[in-house]
């Protein structure tokens, strides 16, 4: 049975970065991905321009990864916890009615406040009433590097508890990840090339296989 699958992210490479090679696993597989983009670089922090090439760059990685639709709320970044509540649960809820997802991944509440505020619209959106009594699983992602600079047993630290073999997947991931040229640094900057494929290594042996997206299960039916 085909499933519809909604990726939240909250800036535009967080998909790639947590999920890439599950979203492109799903994909081959014939499920529907939607993916869901609340912010991005937009003023005041940020030129216009800076938000439209990130919105370019994240176009042709979900090519990449063969995602069948997306939508950008433009918050601006760092600001999403700024905006009145119930206006990003009421945003993030309507795409969530508008997809009747059954899988939905979402941003672990790491260090990043707009990491931190998705997570928590996320939640709301996604309570098993309504819409979201359709929803069998949903899990958050780890994202390089806000997922690891934390404050360890004093903020939640990211233990995963499902581990997606992406093997087959990791070549659509990196190419998928170097769409973003504005936002991804040379290695060994902690969002390199080398450092995501090296995460993806190391979920991957843990898991008994070569490549591996770790996830921590939020809630999950069957």
């Amino acid at each position: 049975m085909k499933k519809r699958i909604l990726v939240v992210a909250p800036h535009p490479d967080d998909e790639t970065l947590g999920a890439g090679g599950t979203i492109a696993k799903f994909a081959e597989q014939g499920h529907h991905v939607f993916v869901l983009v609340v912010s991005g670089h937009l003023p005041p922090l940020y030129r216009r321009e800076d938000y439209d090439r990130t919105v370019t760059e994240a176009k042709n990685a979900f090519q990449a990864l063969g995602v069948a639709d997306s939508r950008f709320l433009e918050i601006p970044a760092t600001m999403v916890a700024a905006q009145p509540v119930h206006v990003v649960n009421g945003k993030i809820a309507a795409v969530v009615a508008e997809v009747a997802p059954q899988i939905v991944l979402c941003p672990f509440p790491d260090r990043h406040v707009d990491h931190r505020a998705v997570f928590d619209s996320v939640l709301v959106a996604t309570r098993p009433v309504g819409a979201g009594r359709t929803i069998e699983l949903l899990a958050a992602y780890e994202a390089l590097s806000e997922t690891h600079w934390n404050a360890p047993h004093i903020e939640p630290n990211f233990i995963p508890n499902w581990v997606v073999d992406i093997t087959g997947q990791m070549k659509k991931k990196l190419a998928a990840l170097g769409c973003y040229a504005s936002q991804i640094p040379p290695f060994p900057g902690p969002r390199s090339i080398e450092a995501v494929e090296a995460l993806a290594k190391f979920r991957g042996t843990q898991s008994g296989f070569a490549f591996g997206e770790g996830f921590q299960v939020i809630r999950m039916i069957g």
